[in-house]
């Protein structure tokens, strides 16, 4: 034991679920129970949480005798601690639970174990006593000095400060996404990270802007409720996980064992999301406006102890500052009167073009394929169906948002119809799959269809 009385939010390490705690605990009878516990949840300076799934052994436990001991392990350096505790009350409401509810939500969703793992309550242990374990591993006790000793350090107020100017300074909203990316990477060293907006129908996420991936995942889709990102929208309360490929590979033994012993009836398929295969560590906020969910910010890290409560907060800062801007952008100003009037189409366009792309559009689900690979559907699919046929029957190369709006065939809503954002979606993935054809922003609210080849179109009911 260390001379000095050792605090509890020391061991912030420890409480990240890298390496499992073992709990100990005895009956009334004196029978001694120990058992791997995922991971220690931080309450406060005096207190720590432990979910009640399956260990009902150790539940039972500490009802008849509330005293325990959880031994845990600093993930960088393997210093023990060995912390006494007090079983004081069990949690089945409230923030406590909701939090801890939540990353279990996350990862459970994401191995298709939502039916299995299910948090039946927060017990709540109060901290008697902080023990270091010394020569518990032949590692050095040296400790590292890669984390700020303070919650901030004096960079982050300036840091926050120039973002907030920057992304105001945005006129157009990929411009705004574009820059909040690539800000959070050079003020805050988010190297990875993505924008998700909300659709139509509020049922579904897609990815519109990402940065630091080596392939693009724009147009990417999460439902609401799936893993990290759709459990976030669904609860609207930003989540930091750490050590998830830990937690998945745990929930994907239980998910063997149950399959194996006649229970896969119970589990769902496991769910593929956009991100870092190898993500360690993520963080995932809402972005909200006068209540409402418009999407999810998210960052997330192949290194398990990337974020802590100072990149929580700071993304948090940022998502209320985002939201906000993106509401403001996405309605769109109204394009000045000529925009809305269709130009000549230009020599280029007139010139005979080296090649073709062939389009098809599928009515049944407004899916639409260029040269034999699915290229996009749904609102951004009729859009771009609308665009190719008016520029194949009338020669146009200019439109503008207000035209479409105005259009019935393209069944846009009345309010909220997200329509900016569908257009954005639409320009990166024609960039991505067929980028000799070309959206053009020519002001707000209006763009040009421009093309170095020819088109064909067709349309099958299958």
């Amino acid at each position: 034991m260390e001379d000095r009385l050792l605090k509890l939010e020391e061991l912030w390490p420890c409480f990240q679920g890298i390496i499992p705690a073992a709990l100990s605990t005895c009956s009334q009878d004196g029978t001694p129970n120990i058992t791997f516990i995922s991971q220690v949840h931080y309450v406060d300076h005096t207190h720590v949480a432990i979910s009640h799934q399956f260990f009902n052994k150790t539940h039972r436990n500490v009802r008849e005798n509330p005293l325990a001991c959880a031994m845990m392990l600093d993930p960088r350096t393997l210093q023990a601690h060995r912390i006494y505790l007090r079983y004081q009350h069990s949690e089945s409401s409230g923030p406590l639970f909701d939090s801890m509810s939540l990353q279990l939500q996350a990862i459970a969703s994401h191995a298709g174990m939502t039916d299995v793992f299910r948090l039946r309550s927060a017990d709540v242990y109060e901290v008697l006593r902080i023990e270091r374990v010394d020569g518990f591993t032949r590692l050095p006790p040296a400790m590292p000095t890669d984390r700020p000793s303070r919650l901030f350090v004096d960079q982050d107020l300036e840091s926050l400060r120039l973002f907030s100017e920057r992304i105001h300074r945005a006129e157009l909203l990929e411009d705004l996404l574009e820059t909040t990316l690539r800000l959070l990477d050079d003020l805050f060293g988010f190297r990875h990270s993505m924008i998700l907006l909300m659709d139509e129908r509020n049922t579904k996420l897609f990815t519109i802007a990402s940065r630091g991936y080596p392939e693009n995942g724009v147009g990417s889709e999460v439902g609401i409720g799936e893993g990290l990102i759709g459990t976030v929208a669904r609860a609207r309360r930003a989540l930091q996980l750490s050590a998830i490929d830990h937690s998945l590979r745990y929930a994907r033994a239980v998910r063997d064992r149950m399959e194996a012993g006649g229970g896969a009836d119970a589990v769902c398929r496991e769910i593929p999301l956009p991100g870092l295969p190898s993500a360690a560590g993520q963080i995932a906020v809402p972005l909200l406006t006068r209540g409402r969910l418009i999407g999810v910010l998210a960052v997330e890290s192949a290194e398990p102890l990337a974020f802590m409560a100072r990149e929580d907060t700071l993304l948090t800062i940022v998502a209320s500052h985002l939201g906000g801007c993106i509401e403001q952008l996405s309605r769109d100003t109204e394009e000045s009167p000529q925009g809305a009037l269709a130009k000549p189409q230009s020599l280029r366009a007139l010139a005979a073009p080296p090649r073709s792309r062939s389009f098809c559009f599928f009515p049944q689900d407004d899916c639409v394929f260029v040269d034999g690979e699915y290229l996009i559907r749904n609102v951004p699919g009729r859009i771009l169906w609308r665009l190719l046929t008016q520029h194949r029957d009338e020669g146009r190369t200019e439109f503008s948002n207000r035209e479409l709006r105005m259009d019935s065939w393209l069944g846009l809503p009345e309010i909220k119809d997200n329509l900016e954002c569908r257009l954005i979606l639409l320009r990166k993935r024609m960039e991505q799959k067929c980028p000799d054809i070309r959206l053009v922003p020519r002001g707000r609210g209006r763009f040009a269809l421009e093309t170095d080849v020819a088109i064909a179109l067709s349309e099958r009911d299958t």
